[in-house]
Formats: C-alpha cells, sequence, structure tokens
C-alpha cells in the first residue's frame, strides 16, 4: 500500500470513527441503548466513551500500518495529548449536528 493512501485512509477513518458517536443512538452503530427495556436517546457520557474507544480502535490501526511501513517510533504523552485534541476537533461536526443545530418541530395539522 502507498504510503499516502495509507494516511488518507486513516484520516478518512478517524473522521468517520469521530462523528460516528453522534450520528447513532445506538452503542458502537450497533446495539441499541435501552433504558428500563425501552430504547432511548444515549446520554452524553456514553457518546464521550464511544469517542475514546474510537480513538484507541483508529490509534491501534495507525500504530500497525506505521510498523507495515517501516520502523514503528516511540511516541510521548505529547504525541497522545496531540492526536486525541485532534480526534476531539475531527468530531465537531457530528457534535454540532446533534447539540447545537436547532430542529423545526413538526407541522401542526
Amino acid at each position: 500500500m502507498n504510503q499516502t493512501l495509507a494516511i488518507w485512509l486513516l484520516i478518512g477513518l478517524a473522521l468517520v470513527c469521530a462523528n460516528l458517536p453522534f450520528l447513532t443512538e445506538r452503542v458502537f452503530a450497533v446495539l441499541p441503548w435501552r433504558q428500563g427495556g425501552a430504547p432511548a436517546p444515549k446520554p452524553f457520557w456514553v457518546r464521550l466513551a464511544e469517542l475514546l474507544a474510537f480513538y484507541l480502535l483508529v490509534g491501534l490501526l495507525a500504530f500497525a500500518v506505521e510498523a507495515q511501513l517501516g520502523n514503528r517510533f516511540r511516541q510521548g504523552w505529547e504525541f497522545y495529548a496531540i492526536t486525541f485534541s485532534l480526534f476531539l476537533v475531527l468530531a465537531y461536526p457530528g457534535f454540532v449536528l446533534r447539540y447545537l443545530v436547532r430542529r423545526r418541530p413538526a407541522p401542526r395539522s
């Protein structure tokens, strides 16, 4: 695989994974969230937990791609702080759609 293609695929995957918790009411886009046996909207803390899990998943995949393309480099805490911050920036469109965009109420007939 070409290195440039691998990087763009990882960035695209990070964009999708960062927005996924905010675009669906299912946990990890698979399991429905239920409270008292009935479907319910996911709480914010579940969305943050999903965001962290997706960050770890994309990071593990990035390490695998890096190891496959060449030498793997050691990273300090600064690297993880910066990449997590960038992951949060990628999640901003989904957060805006979920919490900041006002939806019009349905017209009464």
